[in-house]
């Protein structure tokens, strides 16, 4: 049975034996070095009312770091951190017209200034259902705090942008499967997120709600294809037929790199909150099996049938978070030394602590069953 049913969130955590205790201390401090302390935070506050996280390791703002911000916010009932962030992302990423209408810029510098204009369709997907939480959680305000209708706003335009005016949909039409970027015919195996779709088949346009269902459909079909059968590694870049992207930049998107590391993250929530499937936990135990006996020191760039390159993995303490929420997919004998390792490894310190500590907030709450689903009438 799913979370989706029964409302039920176990605590993987709790259930190896860390006391309750101790796990809810980590989850709190570990919100308050992310988001307060001077020396290690990557959120910042913007005048009266905004918010903004920075990619420390680029030094710009990301549609990916900000939906995730709204994300773990409302996870937190952080609604002041969560409208900040919010109000950021619509004042200086959301488009207002043109063939990017409601979508976001995928990156900014932090005096809101865009460095790039199109979308990059994770935070478009991350911010819809961050909302949707805020509305059932709080309430709706006025606009822009009238989450549910901002989120509305979003999928619509992910579904029919380009329908009666210059654009493209975030996902193709044809396979209900979800782009890299609007113009290009492949995806992004990590921005697949079939329990998402689940929710956005709930709450989305009436008529927009079978096109849901069949993404999520999909996408769970699609992991399946995207995934090497013996190792389970993703690679960063894949075709529809889930084959790996070369990109004509050609830097090894095609290899199992720092995007991929979230696949086995998204297929251990989809278990929790959807009830996942046996092919996905076999994915799961596959990359368990992997990278069993592997220390942060060991982790590289591989390629997706196992070869380690020479690049060594540029977020050693991400990929090892995502292999523990992938236990909950998995299962079986690996999983104690996955969320050990995970439980052994301290929150990232220095220039590239972004993108792996906001993945092992991600996998803190899931692992403790604090990653939940707020549908209607669940508000505080």
């Amino acid at each position: 049975m799913s979370a989706l049913d029964t409302g039920w969130y176990p605590s993987l955590l709790v259930g190896l034996g860390y006391g309750e205790d101790e796990v809810e201390d980590r989850i709190r401090r570990t919100w308050k070095a992310m988001f307060f302390d001077p020396d290690q935070r990557i959120y910042h506050e913007d005048g009266p009312d905004r918010g903004y996280l920075v990619d420390t390791g680029n030094n710009d703002v990301r549609t990916e770091g900000m939906s995730y911000g709204m994300m773990m916010a409302v996870q937190r009932n952080e609604k002041e951190v969560f409208d900040r962030v919010w109000l950021w992302s619509h004042t200086f990423l959301q488009h207002r017209d043109g063939p990017y209408r409601h979508y976001f810029a995928w990156s900014a510098n932090l005096d809101g200034t865009r460095r790039a204009q199109g979308p990059a369709p994770d935070g478009e997907e991350y911010f819809a259902l961050a909302l949707f939480f805020a509305s059932h959680r709080w309430g709706d305000g006025a606009a822009p705090l009238d989450y549910a209708t901002q989120a509305r706003t979003i999928l619509r335009a992910c579904v029919h942008q380009g329908e009666d005016a210059p654009g493209d949909p975030l996902w193709d039409p044809a396979t209900a499967l979800i782009k890299f970027v609007p113009e290009t015919p492949w995806s992004d195996p990590s921005y697949h997120l079939p329990h998402f779709y689940d929710l956005f088949a709930l709450w989305a346009d009436p008529e927009d709600r079978p096109f849901w269902l069949k993404a999520a459909r999909a996408s769970r079909d699609y992991l399946p294809r995207a995934c090497h059968p013996i190792t389970g590694l993703a690679p960063e870049y894949a075709e529809y037929d889930g084959s790996p992207h070369r990109a004509h930049w050609d830097y090894g998107h095609h290899h199992f790199f720092s995007d991929s590391y979230r696949v086995a993250a998204n297929i251990g929530l989809d278990t929790v909150w959807s009830g996942g499937n046996p092919e996905h936990r076999t994915i799961a135990q596959r990359l368990l099996k992997f990278f069993s006996g592997k220390g942060l020191e060991d982790l590289k760039m591989y390629a997706i049938d196992g070869t380690p390159l020479e690049e060594p993995a540029l977020h050693p303490h991400g990929l090892v978070a995502t292999l523990a929420m992938g236990s909950l997919a998995a299962g079986g004998d690996l999983v104690q030394e996955a969320v050990d390792r995970f439980w052994r490894t301290p929150l990232r310190t220095g220039p590239r602590r972004y993108y792996d500590n906001c993945l092992s907030f991600f996998a803190l709450l899931a692992l403790a069953g604090r990653y939940k689903i707020w549908g209607p009438g669940s508000r505080d």
